[in-house]
């Protein structure tokens, strides 16, 4: 009788299957929720559009303020959330391998491998990641709080992390920038708006006008300037009659005023200055052209205003709306006239070609020839060129098409030579004097 109690309270002190081992697969349950949270909060914090938090947060919600917070510093929420996630994953592994070596012996171990092999990878990872994916931001706002607990507490390990992880670069030759993001705000949303376009969600104009305003503190005026070859300019010395004719004659309502030389600058006129200036003379004259005999066009010409040529498209828009003035002359390093620029210009580098009634119906820049291909103006822009036919062709070296062909060709091409480079072919159909005026092109 006493044996057999005793065989039996030896049998039940040994089954594998005790408070103990209950309470150790509790545990990695347990560890597996919080593999999961880490999971999901890593894919919710780095998917999140920081705008979308911006906006929230604007409205009062404080999650999302929280969010935003956190992810400024990138890589110590990611050393974070890692360091716990790899924790966490870790234990519940070891745990599970005593477990089941516990229950079924030396087999244990490979079925405790396949058991938590499938369960980190559908509740741990896929799931959470699947479910944060899904409303990143509203993910983001609600782990916000515990994740900014964990980053404190984990603050001295993930810097020490941190640090060694850059000495043992530093000894392979990579050199790292703490202060700089992976993905520039720019970069990040021209990527997503090219991203759309070749989706289908944004459209051709759209994305244009959204890259041009982007591009605007990449470019300079000199790109996108009238040359000084094509700028209409007022003799100062002229007779009061034929300056009055030229103005009623021109298309633009703002001229320079040259003095000798047309390098020589010396004012800007306004065409309605020079209207009203002149109509008070010819009203105040007795005879009818006496109130121009002595005219000087400097009495209504105003200072002009003169630009480098490295300038910023943007930094001239901001001087433009400063001055409130829409007009500048471009010089080079030299102070030498090369062209002039307007607010118009900048404007149509965002949503292209601005014209009024008074502007002249030119021959289009690009029209299709009987075989297919493009005749190009050789004056075009590459960019304008790039934007009207999605191409890709560089402007690094040139602005204007025919000036991508000098540059490449290292000569001045005469009719008829053809071209091949960046995957296009390019022929020369027109030329005056140094200058190509047609080009036909097509993608090889």
């Amino acid at each position: 009788m006493s044996t057999t109690v005793t065989d039996t309270v030896t049998l039940a002190a040994s089954t594998p299957f005790d408070s103990a081992f209950w309470m150790t697969a509790g545990a990695i349950l347990g560890l597996l929720v919080l593999s999961g949270f880490f999971s999901g909060s890593e894919t919710a914090l780095t998917a999140a559009s920081r705008g979308k938090l911006r906006t929230q947060a604007d409205k009062g919600n404080r999650g999302a303020q929280r969010a935003l917070d956190i992810t400024e510093d990138s890589e110590r929420l990611i050393g974070s959330v890692l360091l716990g996630n790899n924790l966490v994953n870790i234990l519940a592994a070891s745990l599970a391998t005593a477990l089941f070596t516990q229950a079924f012996g030396e087999s244990g171990v490979a079925l405790a491998t396949l058991v938590m092999t499938l369960l980190v990878l559908i509740f741990a990872e896929v799931l959470p990641k699947t479910y944060a994916i899904t409303a990143p931001e509203s993910a983001a706002s609600l782990v916000a709080r515990p994740i900014s607990i964990v980053v404190t507490v984990f603050a001295p390990v993930v810097s020490a992390v941190r640090m060694l992880v850059r000495l043992v670069l530093r000894i392979f030759g990579v050199q790292t920038d703490p202060d700089s993001h992976i993905l520039a705000v720019r970069e990040e949303i021209a990527g997503a708006i090219q991203l759309g376009h070749s989706e289908g969600i944004v459209e051709k104009e759209d994305r244009d006008r959204i890259l041009g305003a982007l591009d605007l503190s990449e470019r300079a005026v000199e790109e996108i300037m009238l040359h000084r070859s094509g700028i209409e300019m007022i003799d100062a010395d002229s007779a009061p009659a034929d300056i009055l004719n030229q103005c009623l004659e021109s298309n633009y309502t703002r001229l320079p005023v040259f003095k000798d030389d047309p390098e020589n600058i010396v004012g800007v006129v306004h065409a309605k200055d020079l209207f009203r200036a002149l109509y008070k003379r010819v009203s105040n004259a007795t005879g009818p052209l006496e109130g121009l005999t002595d005219f000087a066009i400097a009495e209504v010409a105003k200072e002009p205003y003169f630009v480098p040529e490295t300038t910023s498209l943007d930094d001239q828009m901001r001087e433009f709306l400063r001055r409130h003035s829409h007009f500048a002359l471009v010089v080079d390093e030299y102070g030498s006239l090369q062209g002039l620029i307007t607010l118009e210009d900048i404007l149509e580098e965002i949503v292209g070609e601005i014209t009024d009634e008074f502007d002249i119906d030119d021959q289009p820049e690009i029209a299709r020839a009987e075989d297919g291909q493009f005749l190009i103006d050789g004056a075009m822009t590459i960019r304008d060129l790039n934007r009207a036919t999605d191409w890709s062709l560089p402007d690094d070296e040139a602005n204007t098409v025919a000036g991508l062909v000098i540059h490449e060709a290292q000569m001045i091409p005469t009719v008829g030579q053809v071209f091949s480079f960046h995957g296009f072919r390019f022929e020369v159909m027109e030329r005056e004097a140094n200058r190509i005026t047609v080009l036909k092109i097509r993608p090889l």
